[in-house]
């Protein structure tokens, strides 16, 4: 340490400690000068030891340091004095931090929970005045302190593996089978092409394939790249937890990546721990570690033998503060997170659907291509075919080798071009497109999608599972109601108050709580953190009963703590005033439970009184006030006189009665209903997704939150099974809890385990079920539901890794608002399949057709392959991109077993199909007549009409069932772009491309028909979609069809 500095010294803030240490060499001088030093201070030492140990103070208020260590040479034994860590006493009152501390020694002590080591460096008070830390104020936090340790320590973040570059996304996309089955065909193309017509000309088939195969990459390449860029940043934002500090002695949220070496970190249940550290200070904590150790058994932390705390491991009980030692890179989670890359080749269990689905139409096409081959080669061996002049192209011996075998390659390629037509390849395209939007649109309506398979599969929930607190509520809890006994004392009641009385509320507030006060002055307003119920009864302490927090903890001990958790639903506190000796155990938690442990109340003169008589009269207060939507929180306590000894884990838990207390209080908190709440439950009902409130507040409160929120009927009307209390429910047999299951509309006091055990029956029924969830003891619930929802705000760490979904504002509307964007994805999915298979067929009857009948096809590679790339590029982007509308939520679910072509798409398809079949193949075989034009032209007329009859029925995929297609068109502009780049693009391939697309310009009048008659395509999607279809598959309806629609027409006019 440097003695440019000039402190006072004081001996009381030295700890001798001798201990043993490495051998090394040291100079004669250094020794003698060493060994004066000690003779200077050794007296000052002693007595300010011996003091210390006759004060019994607090070592964690008075930080020590190594004063000498006994060090072991080949010789013999030297005396080694280390030169002393001296607190500063400036006004900051921060010890200063020692610059040449053994990072490496302190980071691999946690790590490798190294006692030894632990020992060496003073404990954690040891560490603590190495660090430059006084536990109860950590570090200073200035600008200064900040970037001394960061550069000393670094930073809590970590190098994460390189992203991936573009170019291997691009590699990834051409794995595609189908992409590789396009490449052959390109390959064989290209060949037969040249072989037919000379490299000048015959490249253009091949060529387009190619350049359609790498157009397709690209942009699938460039989509998947995106994805990954915006799974960086919210795995960035999702990464990004806030954690409670203490810096100067004020309470803070910072960032993970803020937290510091030497900072003193607040842990509760279900908090991640930021960084690698020790045990400063608290009681009862537990840890899993099993992220890091990969055992399943929670690890208890105490002071002397297991003080060690690693990074990425959970809070699972207790709460404590922590000695942050080293982060970062230098922590063992930053070590492997280091060098693990994040899989993003996770596939929806839509893109496997349509995986298959690709794949099985691929099949289709070879057998279909295989069959015309077939088919054409025997036409041209057997003299069937003719050659443009009308002469028999196969003549036996008399036909030149040559002509055979351009003949047989012109008869391959016509095979190839059904396979190119049969291949969706835009199918996986356009699934990407939908959930790459959706999850940048539910981003920005406050749900972070932590798994794709979520964006789908919320479309398909029939039940929502939700919390109150916070979700239906607004979580801003305050104290509207106070019973000292049988008396309302909400107004001028501490004044009334007995002194003893009083004293008592202080305790059981005070002292018994996860929250914390921090007063900068005496004038400043307090600053209270915690959960939103403990802020309330705190505010409420300070304000009203005049509670100060940092006296109580100056003159009373805490002896044992037994945690609030969600299934016990209190907390309990051995505690010792320092002035008298005397031990109280304080309770607080649900009312009614607290209420149960008690024999005894005190009034407002601190009398206390039997509850005999008058317990069903406090029960009576109890209901009313949940039934006026409070939360009732219950105080109790009892003093002991045992003398017990508090390291004795079996005697403390004895001290920590749970019969025979006193009653002290009971305080009603209201939390007000979200104001748009209930407008999103009427929505989810709208849309036949049932709405269950799971909450751990007692029935009365349950019933009038839900009452409120419009989950029960407003006439307060609640049919036999509606409502039911946790133990009721877990104490059903199998068969009963999977009979009334459906009817539950709201839990009560319920456990984690019953939540888990609602899921599972709902499952068993068959509903795809979505959770919300906050709490530690909420994951496996989270994990079994079809979609877990975790909140953001008030959600443990625990909880969002569990989810798939984070609701970032713990608001229930946002999850109505999933739900919509849920159905968007899967609807927006279905409208592009039915686009695209209409393409497919129509392209693939026609060119079948024609190639068996006349041995020609009327739509060549290049304009197939442009149909594809405009109706599979641009048509995904427009039909993909499309907004929710009010109509997804009038539908009933889709449940988890409905096709992913569904009667209704069938319809829809085959009618536009079967016209444009229809009107192609007339003029396929009389066009030339009809419009008196020779063959080429008549070509030209049908690639064009094909292309503009898909332009039209873009509009018709709109909507699957509405008959206003046009309806919100206005408002898409994308659509309204795609749609007019589209048509652009179509008059440059048929007027300027001639060559390239082999077509003939076309005047003013064909273009007129052209586009008359795939105008066409609007009435009769009309019509089509007055024709009803059953829920059953397509191929199983009535006759009855005929007389629904005659009614449905007469309906109509």
């Amino acid at each position: 340490m440097s003695n440019s500095q000039n402190p006072n010294y004081d001996g009381s803030s030295f700890l001798i400690d001798i201990t043993t240490t490495v051998n090394y060499t040291i100079s004669t001088a250094k020794k003698r000068w060493r060994f004066a030093y000690t003779a200077i201070y050794s007296r000052r030492v002693m007595l300010s030891l011996a003091k210390e140990i006759i004060s019994k103070r607090n070592t964690n208020t008075h930080p020590y340091s190594k004063l000498f260590q006994t060090q072991s040479t080949g010789s013999g034994s030297t005396l080694d004095i280390i030169e002393p860590l001296i607190p500063q006493h400036g006004t900051n009152n921060h010890y200063s931090l020692v610059p040449d501390v053994d990072k490496a020694r302190l980071a691999s002590m946690v790590k490798d929970k190294n006692l030894e080591a632990f020992v060496e460096f003073g404990r954690v008070e040891g560490v603590a005045n190495t660090l430059g830390t006084i536990p109860a104020k950590g570090i200073s936090g200035d600008d200064d302190d900040v970037a001394k340790r960061c550069e000393l320590f670094g930073s809590n973040t970590y190098q994460r593996p390189p992203p991936k570059v573009f170019v291997s996304f691009v590699v990834e996309a051409f794995n595609d089978t189908t992409i590789l089955i396009l490449l052959v065909c390109a390959g064989l193309s290209l060949g037969f092409g040249i072989k037919e017509h000379g490299p000048g000309e015959g490249w253009y088939e091949g060529g387009s394939i190619f350049v359609a195969v790498f157009l397709v990459v690209v942009v699938t390449a460039l989509s998947n790249f995106r994805q990954e860029r915006q799974f960086d940043k919210l795995s960035k934002i999702s990464n990004n937890i806030k954690v409670g500090v203490v810096r100067n002695g004020r309470p803070q949220q910072i960032s993970i990546f803020e937290v510091l070496v030497g900072d003193v970190v607040s842990l509760k249940i279900g908090d991640q721990i930021p960084a690698d550290g020790l045990f400063l200070s608290g009681h009862s904590l537990q840890v899993d570690e099993s992220s890091m150790t990969g055992e399943s058994d929670h690890v208890e932390i105490e002071p002397s033998n297991s003080p060690f705390l690693l990074s990425g491991a959970k809070v699972v009980d207790g709460f404590a503060q922590m000695l942050v030692t080293s982060v970062g890179t230098n922590t063992a989670w930053g070590e492997m997170m280091s060098s693990i890359s994040r899989d993003t080749k996770e596939r929806t269990p839509l893109q496997a659907r349509l995986d298959k689905l690709t794949s099985s139409i691929g099949k289709v096409g070879l057998a279909v291509a295989f069959l015309v081959l077939i088919v054409l080669l025997i036409r041209y061996f057997t003299g069937n075919s003719e050659d443009d002049k009308g002469n028999q192209e196969f003549q036996g011996s008399k036909t030149d080798v040559n002509d055979v075998f351009n003949a047989v390659v012109r008869i391959v390629a016509a095979a190839v071009t059904i396979v190119v037509v049969a291949i969706p390849e835009g199918l996986p395209l356009a699934v990407t497109l939908t959930l790459a939007y959706s999850m940048k649109r539910m981003m920005a309506d406050q749900a972070m999608v932590r798994k794709l398979s979520a964006c789908e599969t919320m479309g398909s929930a029939t039940v929502i599972c939700t919390d109150k607190t916070g979700t239906l509520t607004l979580n801003q809890m305050r104290v509207t109601k106070f019973w000292l006994g049988l008396e309302n004392g909400m107004e001028n009641f501490s004044n009334a108050m007995a002194p003893n009385v009083l004293e008592l509320f202080h305790q059981g507030v005070g002292l018994n709580t996860t929250g914390s006060i921090y007063k900068p002055s005496s004038e400043s307003e307090p600053e209270i953190s915690g959960s939103p119920t403990e802020k309330a009864i705190l505010l409420w302490a300070v304000s009203d009963l005049g509670m100060d927090m940092d006296e109580l903890k100056r003159t009373h001990e805490v002896l044992h703590v037994e945690t609030f958790n969600s299934e016990k639903k209190r907390s309990g506190v051995a505690i010792r005033k320092e002035t008298n000796n005397t031990v109280h155990v304080h309770w607080k938690g649900a009312a009614e439970i607290i209420l149960a442990m008690c024999s005894n109340y005190i009034d407002y003169n601190g009398i206390e009184k039997s509850l005999d008589e008058d317990r069903s009269k406090l029960e009576k207060i109890i209901q009313g006030m949940a039934a006026s939507s409070l939360r009732c929180i219950a105080f109790a306590c009892m003093k002991i006189s045992e003398d017990i000894d508090y390291n004795d884990k079996e005697k403390v838990h004895q001290i920590l009665r749970k019969d025979g207390l006193t009653l002290l209080g009971i305080v009603g908190l209201k939390d007000p209903c979200r104001p748009d709440v209930k407008k999103a439950v009427e929505t989810c009902k709208l849309a036949g997704v049932s709405i269950k409130m799971i909450t751990g507040d007692n029935i009365f409160t349950a019933k009038a939150i839900a009452t409120e929120c419009g989950i029960l009927d407003l006439d307060g009307h609640v049919n036999a099974g509606e409502v039911v209390q946790g133990v009721e429910f877990r104490n059903y047999t199998e068969e009963e809890r999977m009979e009334k299951v459906e009817k539950i509309r709201v839990m009560a006091r319920s456990s984690p385990l019953d939540k888990l055990l609602m899921v599972q029956c709902l499952k068993k029924k068959g509903h795809v079920v979505a959770v919300t969830g906050d709490g530690t003891n909420d994951a496996p619930a989270l994990k079994e539901a079809d979609i877990g929802l975790s909140m953001g705000i008030q959600g443990t760490e625990v909880a969002k890794e569990s989810s798939d979904i984070v609701i970032l504002d713990d608001n229930f509307n946002s999850v109505a608002t999933v739900l919509r964007w849920g159905r968007c994805v899967y609807n927006n999915i279905q409208k592009f399949i039915q686009f695209q298979l209409t393409v497919n067929v129509a392209a693939l009857v026609i060119n079948f057709i024609a190639a068996v009948s006349s041995g020609d096809v009327p739509l060549t590679t290049v304009q197939l392959l442009w149909v594809n790339l405009i109706m599979d590029t641009l048509g995904a982007l427009a039909l993909a991109t499309e907004r929710p509308t009010k109509e997804l939520m009038e539908k009933r679910p889709v449940g988890r077993t409905e096709p992913l072509i569904t009667s209704i798409m069938w319809r829809n398809l085959l009618a536009q199909a079967l016209y444009q079949i229809a009107v192609l193949l007339v003029l396929q075989f009389k066009g030339k007549s009809i419009f008196n034009v020779n063959g080429k032209v008549k070509d030209t007329l049908i690639f064009n009409t094909f292309v503009l009859c898909q332009v039209f029925n873009e509009f018709n995929s709109r909507s699957m069932e509405k008959l206003n297609v046009f309806q919100g068109i206005h408002k898409n502009h994308l659509f309204l772009g795609i749609v007019g780049i589209t048509l652009v693009l179509q008059v440059l391939m048929v007027e300027l491309l001639r060559k390239f697309a082999d077509t003939e310009r076309l005047t003013w009048e064909q273009w007129g028909i052209c586009i008359v008659i795939a105008a066409v395509s609007w009435p009769i999607a009309w019509i089509t979609k007055l024709v009803p279809v059953s829920d059953r598959t397509f191929f199983s309806h009535h006759v009855k069809w005929v007389k629904l629609w005659v009614f449905k027409i007469k309906h109509l006019f």
